[in-house]
């Protein structure tokens, strides 16, 4: 029976180092066709680490649209096959139904976010807006963003894997995702929380990659009040944040980081709040 493959693979290499060569060893992240299904029906194929594979059926069904909570996926399997995995999901009639009126195939590489889309208007659909009224620290973002590299194992082994956490004041890191493709991180993230029955809108939501359009869009379905990037954004993020009513922090740093849009939720004093 074939099994699902391994997150990681050890491999040799030829190392040139300080003018010197030697022979050497390094572990890499697995790279795998994932295809998702509904109802015997094929939506998408996306290449990402097979890692939590059920957080980001969820997630990304989610992130989709094709379901609106976890509760409406009736049934999932992850599938081995020879070539790849399937995330086998059945939904209920009516969402099916709607479905198969907007069934497309796809065929993305790793974290392509927005393949497959039909028309400008549905790569460019505006997000559902967050209106939480919350406000952090400064403190509390770095202390947030200081919490997640004791979380990234397979980082930690391939140096080449991107992740997405989620933060909460009086709970620290509460879940973090990891994959070779950033919206897979997030949609990882995200059907994490939803499967735990979690909402995002009591705390940050932190990526280890630049924020491009469908990283705001995937924040804003999950409800988070704040999104935090290590890396810099995008001008249509930045347009679809203010829009959504998202806190964009990026160019998050160790040194700190830059404000983009509704500022007011972090303040340089001392407590937050979230109502």
């Amino acid at each position: 029976m074939t099994d699902v493959p391994s997150p990681i693979l050890k491999v040799t290499c030829a190392a040139w180092r300080n003018g010197t060569a030697a022979a050497a060893e390094r572990v890499v992240p697995e790279e795998t066709a994932i295809a998702l299904t509904y109802n015997r029906h094929a939506h998408a194929v996306m290449m990402a680490t097979p890692a939590d594979l059920e957080d980001f059926a969820v997630g990304f069904s989610l992130a989709e649209g094709i379901v609106a909570s976890a509760k409406e996926i009736e049934q999932l399997e992850v599938v081995p096959a020879e070539n790849g995995v399937e995330l086998r999901m059945w939904i209920a009639e009516g969402r099916n139904a709607a479905f198969l009126d907007r069934r497309r195939a796809i065929a993305g590489p790793t974290g392509c976010g927005l393949c497959g889309m039909e028309s400008l208007d549905q790569a460019m659909r505006t997000p559902p807006p967050v209106s939480v009224d919350a406000r952090y620290s400064a403190e509390t973002i770095m202390m947030a963003l200081a919490s997640m590299p004791a979380g990234q194992a397979l980082n930690r082994q391939t140096r080449a894997v991107h992740a997405a956490a989620y933060w909460e004041p009086g709970r620290g890191l509460v879940a973090l995702r990891e994959d070779v493709g950033r919206h897979n991180a997030l949609d990882k993230l995200a059907g994490a929380l939803a499967r735990a029955g979690q909402s995002a809108a009591r705390g940050l939501v932190l990526i280890t990659s630049r924020v491009s359009v469908e990283m705001v869009q995937k924040a804003a379905i999950m409800g988070a009040p704040v999104l935090v990037a290590v890396s810099a954004p995008t001008a249509l993020a930045l347009r679809t944040a203010e829009a959504a009513g998202i806190t964009l922090v990026a160019i998050a740093r160790d040194d700190g980081f830059e404000i983009f849009t509704h500022s007011h939720r972090i303040s340089t004093g001392g407590a937050e709040h979230v109502a």
